[in-house]
């Protein structure tokens, strides 16, 4: 968690640094107890680089980056030519004024062309003050010798006035500053000891953080460009004093591996190493002030890490040796089951990694987990772990991103504290630590292609640090498939997992049922939103429908014996609620004839046919009640040039094509021994298959086209107005190309739209993997799946990039996301 705050707080001071200059005289006006000090090597090559920065440039809207500025804007009339220093110091409960040093020259203040300005002098203990009010905006200046000391506060100069008579420079910072790189435009050096005020500022009242417990003192050397803002320099920390980085006081630094386990998908990676298990275990009850040390169970442990995924977590273990953990673990197994292969452990005693790893670990609860290699994975949800041994079995792993490779050039390859972070893992880690304005003003999708990282290495006495905001340039490779997230039911699915929209953000959410009745509603980031039990099975697809045509979605189905409508929080909606006796209903039809939300509701029950409008009322005038033969599959409205056609197929063969007041529009002459693909509407003529294989074609004048296609009994068509395509065997046709197909056994095609784009999925139900292709019969992805043919894809969260809901194993679904 520290050198995560680290980060973020560096990322907002560095945001607000805009001007300086100084030798190391200027540190004899610096107060004793300033917690930040900026020294600007360069102040119009500073300006210039943050001016051009990319990211800094979408900061300028946060409301704490506004008001850092709106405090330091008088320095616009300042144009010094040599090194300056810039310092913060505390005057009164978090309010914050700066003092900016510079030796003394001519034209230092520059007021041409500024309104409404007026300069007064004052005086204090014999030195002349400047007062300067410019365009409402007031500062203060003073000469002490050859160094002219510019505020925002004049109680704050006349502190420096009487300090300047028995001056007093901090020993660390002294040396820090030797030793700052004076070829970058700046250097901060921040006093960790005084810091807690300067960030109460942007810390939640609650948070546990303290962040003078991370070292004394830090030096950070400023390299900015249009595309990154880096960060690098040295921490200081006693060693007679508890702090966070002295953990790893005399431990190597080694490779770290998080990347390996952790999803393509994951927010976040957090990773601590050490070469020496036995020297950290020795500075953590160093920390603690523990009395006496913990035992060796854990001295193979050579990593500890942490996945951040779907705004959970997951802890690893990495170890070079398993024996005994595995012993441990065993001892408080209370369950276990199996995931793709891998045993998953359930375990009674959760809080053991809280009390080996603190600080490392806190109030984490470890209540399954699995071995991958030689990494013990722990986490709160099994979920979570299935989607880390999905991602690992499938190799979509986090180090094949380009957010890892871009962090991989900027990075050293080893350390002992290692952070990789997305836009979304930011946003996370604001929410929880960080205050409301702060979480509010960073909308993750703007800074959607940056890369946050932050590493530390120790060394003999001290620790170098290295923190970057990095824009990432290219794109992720096309066509990998990464698991996104699973969720675990309660039993067995049912239904297929379908997309839903939700009408208040235009994103995806999840709707699908399980075999004891329970319809569930999911988040798009694996939340179960609501859960509610149903008498029946649903029959077909949930479809969503608007009532009060007010943009509100509801969603309407059918069960085997009852209608319903429910509301976007699982509650039924008056008066759609029809329960109707003997049950064997099919799915649910809606026709909405000219797109206004008119809409018809048409149920049918064996022979039975009954049409119902938006207030529950019989539509009168329609008078297709009863069909001669039992309907099949749910009744189809299509509609050819300005007419609509209702289509419904009976259990004898007959294809019945009504008008919307149900009388003959199309009469077919010829009965079709109807496959299970469904009726099209294809090229403008209604399209199906028999059993045999053949296609049937019926043109709205009742001409009846047949086509042999010499297709198997089990083969599979889809079709939309312009495309079809055919499931024959193991080969898939698209239009006119083929693809031939490793031999298995497949599900029918599905054709999806997302941005007028086609695509088509198609399932090897033995062999357990999932095909999608586009129109142009190009794959577009092809991953295992540990389920059925059940599928549905969109693009979740409008990121211009689809997604996958399928069922995995017999309680779970998973959701993958093609990139």
């Amino acid at each position: 968690m520290n050198h995560r705050i680290l980060l973020i707080i560096a990322l907002l001071l560095f945001s607000c640094t805009e001007k300086k200059n100084t030798s190391s005289s200027l540190l004899d006006f610096v107060p004793k107890d300033a917690p930040l000090v900026i020294k600007i090597n360069n102040l119009s090559t500073l300006k210039s680089e943050l001016k051009n920065n990319e990211f800094l440039s979408l900061l300028k809207s946060n409301q704490i980056y506004k008001n850092i500025f709106e405090t330091i804007k008088n320095m616009d009339y300042l144009n010094p030519t040599s090194e300056s220093l810039l310092v913060f110091n505390e005057l009164g409960k978090e309010n914050f004024e700066y003092l900016f040093i510079v030796p003394t020259e001519e034209g230092l203040v520059k007021l041409e062309g500024a309104k409404n300005k007026s300069v007064e002098t004052l005086t204090y203990e014999n030195s002349s003050i400047n007062k300067y009010v410019v365009g409402g905006s007031t500062f203060f200046s003073t000469i002490i010798e050859q160094t002219t000391i510019i505020s925002s506060s004049q109680v704050l100069l006349e502190n420096s006035i009487r300090n300047a008579k028995e001056p007093f420079v901090n020993t660390s910072l002294k040396q820090l500053y030797k030793i700052s790189n004076s070829n970058k435009s700046a250097t901060l050096f921040l006093n960790t000891k005084n810091s807690n005020p300067l960030f109460n500022a942007v810390l939640r009242e609650n948070s546990n953080y303290k962040f003078s417990n991370f070292s004394d003192w830090i030096n950070l050397d400023f390299d900015i460009a249009q595309d990154h803002l880096n960060f690098t320099g040295i921490s200081v920390a006693n060693d007679s004093i508890k702090h966070f980085t002295n953990l790893f006081k005399n431990t190597g630094a080694r490779t770290n591996t998080m990347a390996l386990y952790a999803p393509m998908s994951a927010e976040a990676i957090l990773s601590y190493s050490f070469d020496d298990y036995s020297m950290f275990a020795k500075n953590q009850q160093h920390y603690l002030d523990r009395s006496i040390p913990m035992d060796t169970l854990f001295n193979t442990v050579e990593e500890i890490g942490n996945i951040y995924l779907n705004g959970k977590k997951a802890v690893v273990l990495n170890t070079f040796g398993s024996e005994k953990i595995i012993k441990f673990l065993e001892q408080r197994q209370k369950g276990n089951s199996t995931y793709q292969g891998t045993e998953i452990m359930e375990l009674n005693d959760h809080a053991f990694l809280n009390d080996y790893f603190n600080p490392l670990i806190k109030k984490f609860k470890a209540n399954y987990c699995t071995i991958l290699d030689n990494a013990f994975i722990f986490s709160s949800e099994i979920e979570t772990l299935q989607t880390i041994i999905s991602n690992y079995k499938n190799t979509t792993t986090f180090e094949k991103t380009n957010l890892f490779e871009t962090a991989n050039d900027v990075l050293a390859d080893e350390s002992n504290v290692l952070f990789i972070a997305n836009a979304e893992g930011i946003s996370n880690i604001l929410k929880e630590e960080f205050s409301k304005t702060l979480f509010n003003d960073f909308k993750p999708s703007t800074f959607s292609k940056y890369l946050f990282a932050a590493q530390l290495v120790a060394d003999d006495d001290f620790y170098h640090i290295n923190t970057v905001v990095q824009k990432v340039e290219k794109e992720d490779k096309s066509n990998s498939t990464s698991p996104l997230f699973t969720i675990q039911l309660d039993h067995p699915l049912y239904t297929t997992p379908q997309f839903v929209t939700d009408y208040r953000t235009n994103k995806k959410e999840i709707v699908v049922q399980d075999s004891d009745n329970n319809l569930y509603l999911i988040s798009g980031d694996g939340k179960v939103l609501w859960k509610k039990a149903l008498t029946g099975k649903i029959q077909g697809a949930v479809q969503q429908v608007d009532i009060y045509k007010n943009g509100r979605l509801q969603l309407a189905f059918n069960t085997n014996n009852q209608f319903l409508i429910l509301d976007r929080n699982g509650n039924e909606v008056p008066p759609f609620n029809k329960t109707f006796q003997d049950g064997n209903l099919n799915p649910l039809a809606i026709f909405d004839y000219d797109g206004r939300k008119d809409y018809r509701f048409v149920i049918t029950q064996g022979s039975k046919v009954f049409m119902y409008d938006n207030k529950m009322k019989d539509v009168k005038g329609f008078k297709f009640n009863n069909a001669e033969q039992p309907i099949i599959n749910a009744p189809q409205h299509m509609r050819i040039g300005n007419k609509d056609y209702l289509v419904f197929q009976l259990a004898d063969g007959t294809l019945k094509i009504l008008n919307r007041v149900g009388e003959d529009r199309i009469k077919v002459s010829e009965k079709i021994d109807f496959s299970n693909n469904g009726m099209q509407l294809y090229n403008g003529k209604f399209t199906t298959t028999d059993k045999k294989g053949v296609l049937f074609q019926i043109d709205d004048k009742g001409q009846i086209g047949k086509t042999n296609l010499n297709l198997s009994k089990e083969h599979g068509m889809d079709a939309s107005s312009r495309h079809m395509v055919l499931m024959n065997d193991n080969v898939l046709k698209i239009g006119d190309r083929e693809i031939e197909l490793d031999l298995g056994v497949y599900s029918r095609p599905k054709i999806f739209f997302n941005r007028d784009k086609m695509y088509v999925s198609v399932t090897d139900i033995q062999n357990q993997k999932i095909f999608l292709f586009d129109s142009q019969a190009q794959t577009i992805s092809n991953f295992p799946v540990f389920g059925t043919s059940m599928v549905d894809l969109a693009d979740m969260d409008n990121d211009k990039k689809l997604e996958i809901v399928a069922k995995d194993m017999d309680n779970s679904l998973i959701v993958y996301k093609i990139y």
